[in-house]
């Protein structure tokens, strides 16, 4: 006889209590095998599939797309060692027994997950089950009949694009993508929905809501509040609301800067680049230069304990860099930067800068971070005034480097100058140490033998 055990959103990890339902993998009657992904789910810090413990047949699910989950709420139920004629186990691979392990956007198997979907002999009167208790009239079946039709070779990756267009009734192969080979992005959509915003009008609804009877007309608003686009600060936005916030409330910063020569570093680096082997990055030599100045000035890699009154000082430099996506802004985090060298650190960061812009960061990725280089030069500026990635205590901020007249061995010349500021929590240090180690890493900028004879 089968046993119906019930699957919970696991704990995400890193404070995350809750999960956004982006897209269901399985439906009611698939099978499913140990470890394998059965929903798409998007926390404050990335997109991540979360695979189920069990082996059997999905019986149930709990929550529609786009559905908030806090953790420890249902996801799915799942028969285990159901009978044979229902679902045979040896035919699709699917295990009776839990991994009794949950690895958030891994899954505990190596072997690829196989499904099959199990269709009741004779459907229940009034409609099939929707993991709900409730039970799909003809309305829910036409809807869900909807979402089904192919929308055709359109180029979109992200579920969240889909979502955006579904929900405001817009057909994305109306779009024309401005992303790479035509990928439709979600600025694409929200450009659409503002112009069909500004022609006063908006996008044609899947299906025709039922009349309703009016309710009382609400007051006007006025002021900068009226018209205008809403966007919830929830995700990765509200995530990153939440933190600044925070940071601009708990910690007193400061920010110094100074504008440096970098041409010997560009040249250091066209050398190494020019020797062979892998090439180096700008950003891995600016992060070699940061954990140099972070061994002469640890207090900067430290965090305040306001509960304990204590200034925390750290042991290891595990890095953070800023990395805009299509998703918002995130901080992947380099693990033990100060143990890695220049080809290491390069290999990192790539590797971390394609799984942000994926989507396909764990949240172990995107936590613990000691110290942040924020490298807004890509921008097109010169400057910035950071804000304190909290708890760190301190960040780097790295401006374009450009072609400017500059003082060189008293003559002037034309050099690659940058600007570099260091934001800093005032509480765990004064200027003068702020000062030191900015201006250490503008004398290795300068002269990187400055940082060979350190090491």
């Amino acid at each position: 006889m089968a046993q119906v055990l019930e699957f919970k959103l696991p704990d995400l990890g890193e404070g995350l209590t809750e999960a956004e339902i982006v897209r269901w993998l399985v439906e009611v009657g698939d099978v499913v095998a140990v470890d394998q992904p059965v929903v798409e789910v998007e926390t404050a810090k990335a997109l991540v599939d979360v695979p189920c413990p069990y082996g059997g047949v999905v019986t149930a699910r709990f929550g529609e797309e786009g559905t908030e989950l806090p953790v420890g709420a249902p996801l799915i139920t799942v028969a285990v060692g159901a009978p044979a004629s229902a679902a045979p186990a040896e035919d699709t691979g699917a295990k009776t027994e839990g991994s009794g392990n949950v690895l958030v956007g891994y899954g505990t198997s190596e072997a690829p997950a196989r499904r099959r979907r199990v269709r009741p002999a004779q459907p229940p009167a009034g409609g099939a089950a929707n993991g709900t208790g409730a039970r799909k009239g003809p309305a829910a079946d036409e809807a869900s009949a909807a979402r089904e039709v192919p929308e055709g070779p359109v180029p979109v990756i992200s579920p969240l694009v889909r979502r955006l267009a579904r929900e405001n009734g817009l057909d994305l192969r109306e779009l024309t993508g401005s992303g790479p080979e035509g990928l439709i992005l979600r600025a694409d959509v929200e450009y659409a929905l503002r112009a069909a915003t500004a022609q006063g009008r908006t996008a044609s609804a899947p299906t025709a809501a039922p009349e309703t009877t009016p309710l009382p007309a609400a007051p006007a608003v006025t002021g900068p509040a009226a018209g205008g686009i809403r966007t919830p600060l929830k995700g990765i936005r509200g995530a990153v609301a939440d933190k600044l916030s925070r940071s601009r409330r708990e910690i007193p910063d400061a920010t110094c800067w100074v504008d440096a020569d970098a041409t010997e570093l560009m040249r250091a680096r066209a050398a190494m680049n020019a020797a062979g082997g892998p090439k180096i990055s700008l950003l891995a030599l600016l992060a070699r230069i940061c954990t140099a100045a972070l061994a002469r000035y640890p207090e900067l890699n430290s965090t305040v304990d306001m509960a304990a009154r204590e200034v925390v000082q750290l042991d290891q430099v595990h890095l953070g860099f800023a990395a805009q996506t299509e998703r918002g802004l995130v901080v992947p985090v380099v693990r033990d930067a100060h143990a890695r060298d220049a080809e290491s650190l390069t290999a990192e960061f790539a590797r971390l800068t394609e799984a942000a812009r994926t989507g396909t960061l764990t949240p172990g990725e995107l936590t613990g971070g000691t110290f942040t280089l924020n490298n807004y030069g890509v921008f097109g500026v010169d400057g910035s005034t950071p804000i304190i990635n909290h708890p760190e205590a301190a960040m780097l901020g790295v401006g374009r480097i450009i072609p400017k007249p500059w003082v060189h061995e008293g003559e002037l010349a034309v050099r690659q100058v940058v600007q570099l500021s260091l934001t800093f929590d005032h509480r765990v240090c004064d200027g003068g140490t702020a000062g030191g180690f900015l201006r250490y890493v503008a004398d290795c900028v300068e002269q990187p033998a400055v940082l060979l004879r350190t090491l």
